[in-house]
């Protein structure tokens, strides 16, 4: 029987074969390495908002707690989002012929919620649940990153499946103390510094002894992770259910 294709299409076989494994590798590639960019997932962005709140004003400026507009943080699932009355609660005194809050000022007259942007917005498929996470000494800069540092709010880190699992596969590495939760980082980071260095040979902390091991504010976390019972949750319906 003769031959009915060519020598050559041997090799355009292998070059076709190979060509579609670097193909389908390559859209793969692609299409992860987008779902990690801002584009998808709006790290960094602040979206336009009713009224442009200032975390860095409200929180490094005057020195309001975190609790006093997300009310339900160590009680519920969700953080909270303040009504108008409460942010007339000092705004009927102060700044309140700004322009800028006029929306504000028609949403208490007019008993009408301010429509804010949600800016950690998960997936409806998604549970969190915040106060767990207070309990168990994770800060809130852990996942919303410097929010004292923000003129406007964005999204500090991605909030992707991965980013979450990481934590959870070792969540010692992000504890801190009970204390700090709602401080800003770099005041959390001083209290398990120091606490860190009173058990450490180095003695208690402070302006006279800042070096302290990095072996040492590990142990401080793990430790500070059994006091509170803290686990690896790894199963799906932790988050998914």
């Amino acid at each position: 029987m003769p031959q009915i294709f060519h020598r050559s299409f041997n090799s355009l076989a292998k070059v076709s074969i190979v060509a579609a494994i670097l193909t389908v590798g390559g859209t793969i590639w692609l299409i992860l390495t987008i779902n990690r960019t801002p584009y998808i997932t709006d790290q960094k962005l602040a979206p336009v908002q009713p009224v442009p709140f200032s975390h860095e004003h409200h929180v490094r400026g005057v020195g309001i707690d975190c609790r006093y507009c997300h009310s339900t943080v160590e009680t519920g699932a969700f953080a909270g989002i303040p009504s108008s009355r409460t942010c007339m609660t000092c705004h009927s005194q102060i700044f309140n012929d700004v322009p800028m809050l006029q929306p504000l000022r028609d949403s208490f007259q007019n008993d009408k919620p301010l429509e804010w942007v949600r800016v950690h917005d998960l997936p409806d498929f998604v549970y969190f649940d915040h106060s767990i996470h207070v309990a168990k000494g994770v800060a809130c800069a852990t996942c919303h990153g410097p929010v004292e540092k923000m003129p406007l709010m964005w999204k500090e880190h991605t909030l992707n499946m991965e980013w979450c699992i990481e934590c959870h596969r070792n969540p010692q590495g992000r504890i801190g103390m009970k204390e700090a939760v709602f401080l800003p980082k770099d005041l959390g980071d001083k209290m398990l510094l120091r606490l860190a260095g009173e058990g450490s040979e180095h003695g208690k902390t402070g302006e006279n002894h800042p070096h302290v091991s990095r072996k040492a504010v590990e142990e401080t976390r793990f430790r500070l992770a059994k006091e509170y019972n803290v686990v690896s949750k790894m199963d799906c319906s932790v988050c998914h259910r």
